[in-house]
């Protein structure tokens, strides 16, 4: 275990000036800073180990094969998975969904099947299912959300029902900041004979994720939400499912086979992976499971817990604001989407940004969840375990200049 206080020294970005104020970051759904451990295990791969993976016999190939599979072995170990052939490295959750979509869709998928999403998904969660059923004649059914953002529960045990293929819905909202009942949705999903396919891109970096208990078919997260680089991600998939799938992309180091007419592929889990793979990513993904396991995944839990329970009542305090999601710390993850009555979200981020403090603003990828809450976008606030409640004070007090500024008519 880390000490919180102690954590911040090592992610240097984080000290540094912004438009001349002490830097706030807050916008760690888009993507989080890296640590100096991440940094220097790609560093490292690239001075010591560059060669590619599965095909030279000489030292620098073994040795950067062997990490990269070692890498493979962090992440089944991480994500509680049977074993590494259930573990596709991919470039981020939406190629995940995307293969998910073109692989067992195209194949498992019928016309008059049902594919059920919510209203709260972002668009790598959509877009890909409404693709499927358009090319399959199949029918995109949404969950309805409580009037708190939480999944109506009573609503989905009618919507999911015999006619469904496919439940694919994401663990922890980009926007809404809830955390869905993955395992129940599963049950569901598995008593009326559907695939349960879950979003983890964040969910995966802020708690423990087993999914085994969840009991999910496939789980899809992304390696540069979690202090891992860009360019990679993973794919769970049971190992029976994945089996009987075909790849989606072909060519280098995923056959066993080719003849002049046919091919045929190597075993799981790598006749997914074709080509040279981001090999530093997936070497450096595995330096940032070990950072995070060195810290603890139920310590970052409730460490992030509590400065939600910090910072949601403040927000509460200050008038003209609105907040999305449950009202309630205890319900609420750290992604707090909110406005401020009269100004445009985009101007609210851009004044923060002038007091030192980035938070995201627009529609975060979630235009049908917008269309469905009446909003044109919201600004939003996403803490992870390095920030700390003096960021959460300067947040507050960078919308309290805010509301000054536009209320005296600076702009």
């Amino acid at each position: 275990m880390r000490d919180f206080a102690t954590i911040r020294k090592d992610f240097p970005i984080l000290f540094q000036e912004v438009n001349d104020e002490p830097l706030v970051y807050l916008d760690n759904a888009a993507t989080t800073q890296k640590p100096t451990q991440v940094l220097d295990a790609l560093r490292h791969y690239y001075e010591n180990d560059n060669a590619n993976v599965h095909r030279g016999v000489h030292t620098l190939a073994e040795r950067a094969t062997a990490d990269y599979e070692n890498s493979r072995e962090k992440v089944r170990a991480f994500i509680n998975a049977k074993e590494t052939a259930e573990v596709l490295f991919t470039r981020g959750t939406t190629t995940g969904l995307n293969w998910l979509a073109r692989s067992y869709g195209d194949a498992f998928v019928e016309a008059g099947d049902e594919i059920v999403i919510s209203y709260m998904e972002h668009h790598s969660n959509i877009i890909p299912w409404q693709q499927l059923a358009q090319r399959k004649g199949a029918t995109l059914r949404y969950v309805p959300l409580t009037d708190d953002g939480f999944l109506d529960m009573t609503a989905a045990k009618e919507i999911i029902n015999e006619k469904t293929a496919i439940v694919s819905l994401a663990y922890v909202s980009n926007v809404l900041g809830v955390i869905n009942p993955i395992k129940e949705l599963a049950a569901l999903a598995h008593a009326n004979n559907a695939v349960m396919i879950v979003d983890g891109a964040q969910a995966t970096p802020h708690m423990k994720v087993d999914v085994q208990a969840l009991d999910a078919d496939f789980f899809a997260f992304s390696g540069h939400k979690m202090c891992g680089p860009t360019g990679i991600g993973v794919l769970y998939g049971k190992r029976q499912w994945l089996e009987q799938m075909e790849p989606v992309e072909f060519g280098g180091e995923m056959i066993e086979f080719v003849n002049l007419y046919d091919s045929t592929w190597k075993e799981l889990p790598w006749k997914f992976e074709a080509g040279t793979p981001n090999i530093a990513g997936a070497i450096a993904l595995g330096a940032a499971i070990d950072y995070l396991n060195e810290i603890g995944m139920e310590q970052i839990h409730q460490y992030e817990q509590e400065l939600v329970d910090y910072v949601l009542p403040k927000l509460h305090e200050i008038d003209g604001i609105t907040t999305y999601g449950p009202q309630d710390p205890e319900h609420h993850t750290g992604v707090i989407a909110f406005n401020l009555d009269g100004i445009h979200p985009h101007d609210v981020a851009t004044a923060l940004d002038m007091e030192g403090v980035a938070v995201r603003a627009g529609h975060h990828c979630a235009q049908p969840l917008m269309n469905y809450l009446n909003l044109p976008a919201t600004a939003r606030a996403s803490f992870y375990f390095y920030n700390t409640k003096e960021d959460a004070d300067r947040l507050i007090e960078a919308i309290q200049a805010t509301k000054e500024f536009f209320k005296h008519g600076a702009l």
